[in-house]
């Protein structure tokens, strides 16, 4: 996970104030959670504490309990019902545990939800709503802070994604206000410029879904090798041994595989100093741009290197 990850926040406080309308909401609802949603180390502080007491509540130990009870109360039931010399009716006394189990499980969920529903973090989602219906564009939405699993890392800024537990909601979008030009230039905040994308983080883009085969199909062609040269000792037909070919291919292949993941190491660090500078711009007073997918995926921690 890069470093920027904790720093680089949904919005920023500038870009909340650069609409009236948008700045008077965040007010509103800061007068009401005690939160100054325009400060941006206000609020990665908020985010860092409570994303911290929801993963503490998600997985605390009466969780880890639940789950060990439920896969006991199935394996149990199962045992009894696959043997024959065993008395099936004894697989009904893994009810009882099941029960219990779940009703664990239900309990941890809930306090996990209650962490979600904190008064701050309600406001703040309630405060994203409002600036996405004003046009305001998110750089990237937290999967925790839907209540989303962290291989999820669509944003809320795409249609039909919202999935989590507390999801981001939804209002209708806001004309832009009529302005005189003479007027927005006037009252316009100085500009704070985005750093460029650099080529190697569009080529990251591009490459980083794909690959990842190569071991696999190297091991196959280790294997079928074998099973040929195997097959030719056998039943003394020498023309098997040809199989034993695809032990050099299965070599080339695994060095192809061994270069390509090289290169995109390389080019991981590269989006990762990007996404940086990006954090960067962004509590320098820059309004930044949603990110790709790729790197919303390398922010949130779900490409390893």
């Amino acid at each position: 996970m890069t470093d920027a990850g904790p720093d680089l926040l949904p919005i920023g406080g500038t870009a909340l104030a650069s609409d009236p309308r948008v700045l008077a909401a965040a007010r509103a609802i800061g007068a009401r959670t005690g939160v100054d949603y325009t400060n941006d180390a206000v609020v990665t502080a908020l985010l860092a504490e409570r994303r911290e007491a929801a993963h503490k509540a998600q997985h605390r130990p009466l969780a880890w309990v639940s789950g060990l009870l439920i896969a006991a109360a199935v394996v149990w039931g199962m045992v009894f019902l696959q043997i024959p010399s065993l008395d099936r009716r004894a697989a009904l006394t893994a009810g009882p545990l099941l029960v219990v189990a779940i009703a664990m499980y239900v309990h941890v969920h809930k306090g996990w939800k209650r962490e979600l529903m904190h008064p701050a973090l309600a406001g703040y989602r309630e405060l994203l709503g409002v600036a996405m219906a004003h046009g305001l564009p998110l750089a990237h939405v937290p999967p925790w802070l839907e209540g989303r699993p962290s291989y999820d890392t669509t944003t809320t800024n795409a249609a039909g994604s919202r999935k989590g537990a507390t999801p981001i909601p939804s209002y209708p979008k806001v004309e832009p206000p009529a302005v005189p030009t003479s007027a927005a230039h006037a009252h316009a905040p100085a500009s704070v410029p985005v750093p460029p994308k650099p080529p190697a983080v569009d080529e990251y883009e591009r490459v980083a879904d794909a690959g990842g085969w190569h071991d696999e199909a190297g091991c196959l062609l280790i294997i079928a090798g074998a099973v040929g040269a195997g097959w030719a000792w056998s039943e003394t037909e020498p023309i098997g041994y040809g199989a034993l070919a695809l032990i050099p291919l299965a070599i080339i292949v695994w060095l192809v595989g061994r270069n390509q993941g090289s290169e995109k190491a390389r080019l991981r660090a590269e989006a990762a100093e990007y996404v940086k500078a990006i954090a960067a711009a962004q509590a320098a007073g820059a309004q930044v741009p949603e990110l790709s997918p790729q790197l919303r995926k390398l922010l949130h921690g779900t490409y390893v290197p």
